[in-house]
Order: C-alpha cells, then sequence, then structure tokens
C-alpha cells in the first residue's frame, strides 16, 4: 500500500483505513439509502455522484492519514447513497420501457456494475501507480472527472418516482417488508453477508499474500488480482443468468465452497497460481450467492418501498465485507495470517451453507424476479 510507505503506519492502522469505508457504506445506507423512495431516484444520484466527487477532492488536496480516513468515509457515503437507489432506477426505467417484462435483465446489469465496480478501481489504481505518474493523486483525478460526466448525463434523465407530499418527514432506515415475507427477507440478507465476506477475505489478503509470501510487489498485479475475483462474480450471473432464482442459489453453494479451499490450499502451499484460481472461483461463487440473494430479498418489496428493502439487503452486505476484514486484521496481530485465515474460511463457509438453505427454504414457488 503506498500510503502505508509513505506514512509508515502500523498493518491494524491500514485496516482501519479500509475499513472505514465501509462505515461510511453502512452509516449512508441507514440514514439515506431509502430516501429516494419519497423524494426522487435523479436528485439521490446526482448528489450521491457529487458527493464522491467531493472525495476525490480530498483524496488529491489531503493525502495525509487523516485525509485519508476522510476520504473513504465520504466516499463510503456516497456509495451508500448510490447503491440501492441505483438499483431501484434501473429496474423502473426497463419498466418504463418495456412494461410489464421482467426486470430480471436490469436486476444482472445492477449487480453486474456493482461487484464490476468495486473490482475495476483497485485495477485502475494499481495499472495507474504502475505506468502512470502521481500515483496518489492521478486515479481520483480521473475517476473525479468520470463522475463529474455521470452527474451530468443523470440531471437530464427521465424521474421515476413522484414527490411525495411528507417528502421532508425523513426517518433513518427500517425494514419495510411485509411479515409474512420477514424470514425470507432476513435470511437472503444474512446470505448476501455472507457472500461479501468471502470477497472480504479475500481481499484483505491479497496485498500481504503477493508481498509478504511471494514477494511480488507490482500494483497492477495486485489490482488485476483483486479485480478477476469480482469480475468472475459479474461473469458468472451473465452467463448462468437464465437460472432460476432456487437454481442459482443451489448451485452457488458449491462453486463458492470449492473456491473458498483452492485460495485457502494456495496460501498454504503457497501457490500464486492456486490462489488467483480460488479468488476467481470464490468470485463466481460469491457473485451467484448475492444475485439469488438480491432476488429474494427484493421480492419480499412494496412496490413503493423498494430502494428501502434494498438499502436494508445492501446495508447487511456490506457488514459483510467490512466486519470480517477488521475482525482478521486484528487476527493476524496474534497468529499467523494463514491460520486466521483459515478460520475465517470455516466460518464463511458454514454461514453461507446455512443462510443460502434458509433462503431457499423460506422463499415462495413464486417468486418474483426483481
Amino acid at each position: 500500500m503506498l500510503y502505508q510507505q509513505r506514512d509508515h503506519f502500523s498493518g491494524i492502522m491500514g485496516t482501519v483505513v479500509y475499513a472505514v469505508y465501509a462505515v461510511g457504506v453502512i452509516a449512508s445506507l441507514f440514514l439515506v439509502g431509502h430516501v429516494s423512495d419519497w423524494v426522487d431516484r435523479r436528485r439521490v444520484l446526482v448528489m450521491a455522484l457529487f458527493v464522491n466527487v467531493a472525495s476525490a477532492l480530498v483524496f488529491i488536496f489531503f493525502p495525509s492519514l487523516i485525509g485519508l480516513i476522510a476520504a473513504r468515509v465520504v466516499s463510503g457515503v456516497a456509495f451508500g447513497m448510490t447503491t440501492a437507489t441505483a438499483t431501484a432506477y434501473l429496474a423502473e426505467l426497463h419498466l418504463e420501457v418495456h412494461p410489464g417484462a421482467s426486470t430480471k435483465r436490469p436486476g444482472v446489469i445492477a449487480i453486474t456494475a456493482n461487484l464490476g465496480g468495486i473490482g475495476f478501481g483497485p485495477l485502475l489504481a494499481g495499472l495507474l501507480a504502475q505506468f502512470a505518474p502521481a500515483p496518489l493523486r492521478l486515479s481520483f483525478i480521473v475517476v473525479g472527472a468520470a463522475l463529474v460526466v455521470l452527474g451530468l448525463l443523470i440531471t437530464v434523465s427521465p424521474e421515476t418516482v413522484s414527490i411525495l407530499e411528507d417528502a421532508l418527514a425523513w426517518r433513518p432506515q427500517r425494514v419495510a417488508v411485509p411479515s409474512e415475507g420477514r424470514r425470507q427477507f432476513f435470511a437472503a440478507t444474512f446470505s448476501g453477508l455472507a457472500a461479501f465476506a468471502g470477497y472480504g477475505v479475500f481481499n484483505s489478503l491479497v496485498p500481504s499474500f503477493l508481498a509478504g509470501t511471494l514477494h511480488e510487489t507490482s500494483h497492477a498485479a495486485a489490482g488485476a488480482v483483486v479485480f478477476s475475483a469480482f469480475a468472475a462474480g459479474a461473469l458468472a450471473q451473465i452467463v448462468l443468468g437464465r437460472l432460476d432464482t432456487m437454481q442459482m442459489l443451489r448451485r452457488s453453494v458449491p462453486i463458492l465452497l470449492v473456491g473458498l479451499a483452492l485460495f485457502t490450499v494456495g496460501m498454504w502451499v503457497p501457490s500464486l497460481l492456486i490462489f488467483i484460481l480460488g479468488g476467481v472461483v470464490t468470485g463466481a461463487g460469491a457473485g451467484l450467492v448475492f444475485r439469488g440473494s438480491l432476488v429474494a430479498a427484493g421480492s419480499t418489496a412494496l412496490l413503493e418501498s423498494r430502494a428501502e428493502v434494498l438499502a436494508g439487503f445492501f446495508l447487511g452486505a456490506y457488514v459483510g465485507l467490512s466486519v470480517p476484514v477488521i475482525g482478521l486484521g486484528i487476527a493476524t496481530a496474534h497468529v499467523a495470517a494463514r491460520e486466521a485465515m483459515l478460520a475465517f474460511v470455516l466460518l464463511v463457509a458454514i454461514a453461507v451453507v446455512w443462510s443460502v438453505r434458509a433462503v431457499v427454504r423460506f422463499a415462495s414457488r413464486t417468486l418474483v424476479e426483481l
């Protein structure tokens, strides 16, 4: 990590810097992730994009440790504002153009963009850090410029939600799910949490494994390895997108378990090839679990509370992306990294198997595709 090399802060502090992003996401999802249900989608999205531009400016002009933490939190807030709103907005735009059509296609696009974006960021940053000047600033300049363009494009996009009379009656996130669907919603949310925990454990191990064990210090290589896991998750959903939700969930579990086993073996051998292969297979399985879980959670939503329910789901998912990483960072300060990783992998495997079985058990046979 370039910042860690420059400022000489500890591995625990590096974990804190990583984790505060998820804190921003979770806080944002809880406080404003659902607001577009009664304000409007476009206004929230434009605001979120320009909040993210603000975080890029902090990265560029305040590159100290305090500035880095602040920028990560602000970036997380922007993402929390975006993710549920954009997912609901895509589905509604699709229905306006194709009335009565299944929203499965925009759902796949939304999740592909979500996972692809999380993976593309490290890839772009790694390539720029390796082959371009000003590695701590250039990637934020590029991303900030792209966000400004996207914000301007959304301002001229159609709106899909009418502003309600009580739009100013703000309240924090709550789970607005009919009582008969709550067990399904909570099981699906925990399943999404477990899937993102798989991503989190793998990604948190990439820098230390490449640099510490294999002595591979290329920033481009580290970014490419992280990207491969998320890209595999996005690609798996495209390839297996025709499966119904229950089939997708049933097939996802063995894929994810094989992936977890492979990258565990890759660390213990150690082998870069097996480690990367494990990350790719884990990413594919986690992507399928995430897709099936999102559909199962979203199918419990009332039409007028779609973003609120999706915000609740993503809230759980990003707990999975952050909390295991924090725990792993603390654990590796006391035991060997591969032993701590083995314990976390076993916990993720148990959580995935249990939660997916619960989703399949609770989900209706007439599940409505997002």
